[in-house]
């Protein structure tokens, strides 16, 4: 499992019957696990553990699954939500669609067909990096259905995260001097970037986009082993999808539910100052010096926003 570009999983592995594993985790105590079948035949992964009010994990990626964030996490989350994680369409133990649909609509009407499906009326949805986008789109579609939002290191819109932090960072750390290549606008945003990727990783440094050391990458990377077979179709097909490349950030103001919003201070991916020109009318925002995972670098900040969050916003998000 490997970063690439924007903090997004990469797994190497062609669809299989990618069940096996996560199937014998069902078995454990508190963890319940089903596969939803979608209106268009697709067969959604879905895992549920903890207490509290429910939480729909939308993972980013695009194409990265929730194995990795149920892992890292070793409870943290489920003690203050019931968590759903569910890997999206064409991401990790899910199936594709035969008709190749990964629009913003259509994953958006997944979530709409797990929560009835779950017989959930409302619930909070918990974001990170890509999944911005996602949470942006389904809370402006389906606000009734929305208890909260919360959004670590994520996203609102992705032009602005690959040009306005990531190039120059990615420039920086290689020396680059004369970066005019890199924003010239004959070339795409991800051609620019897929010429930085492996000198990033030839240099062996590639590890400084997302995390404070070497061997935080590692530790998400070692959780790759435990399936072995993931679906990886989401990845291309969303980057190369027109409705995640709108700028989500000025429809902000439309969101009328609470949002607790963790930006690093590091996070070269998502970019330091995603929250700049967010307008949420009602936000938590918490910066924390941290790189693209504060689940994984930075679990008292995120435990400690978590818990205001709920305390702030009360008997809204446990209704």
């Amino acid at each position: 499992m490997k970063f690439l570009l924007f903090g997004f999983l990469l797994f190497s592995y062609p669809l299989n019957t990618a069940f096996c594993q996560s199937m014998a985790d069902s078995q454990k105590p508190g963890v319940e696990e089903k596969i939803i079948r979608t209106s268009d035949g697709v067969d959604l992964l879905v895992r549920i553990k903890g207490s509290g009010p429910p939480c729909l994990f939308v993972h980013g990626g695009p194409g990265t699954g929730c194995h990795w964030v149920e892992k890292i996490s070793d409870g943290l989350l489920e003690r203050h939500f019931r968590m759903i994680y569910l890997d999206q369409r064409g991401s990790e133990r899910s199936t594709s669609p035969a008709d190749g649909n990964y629009s913003l609509e259509r994953v958006i009407l997944d979530f709409e067909e797990v929560r009835r499906e779950l017989g959930v009326e409302r619930w909070l949805t918990m974001g990170h990096s890509f999944g911005g986008l996602l949470q942006a789109g389904y809370a402006l579609r389906h606000p009734n259905v929305q208890r909260g939002i919360i959004m670590l290191n994520c996203t609102l819109n992705l032009e602005e995260s690959l040009t306005e932090s990531w190039i120059p960072k990615a420039c920086e750390f290689l020396g680059v001097s004369d970066t005019a290549a890199y924003f010239a606008e004959d070339k795409s945003t991800l051609e620019r970037i897929g010429r930085l990727v492996p000198a990033l990783k030839e240099r062996g440094i590639f590890w400084k986009m997302a995390y404070a050391s070497p061997e935080n990458e590692e530790s998400i990377n070692a959780t790759s082993g435990d399936i072995p077979n993931r679906n990886r179709d989401a990845q291309s097909a969303l980057f190369s999808c027109r409705d995640y490349w709108v700028n989500f950030k000025p429809a902000t103001a439309e969101i009328d539910v609470p949002v607790l919003l963790f930006c690093g201070t590091t996070d070269w991916m998502a970019g330091p100052q995603c929250y700049r020109d967010v307008k949420f009318p009602r936000m938590l925002l918490r910066e924390s010096r941290v790189g693209h995972i504060i689940l994984l670098e930075n679990r008292p900040d995120l435990e400690k926003g978590l818990i205001d969050f709920l305390e702030m916003f009360g008997s809204e998000l446990r209704d």
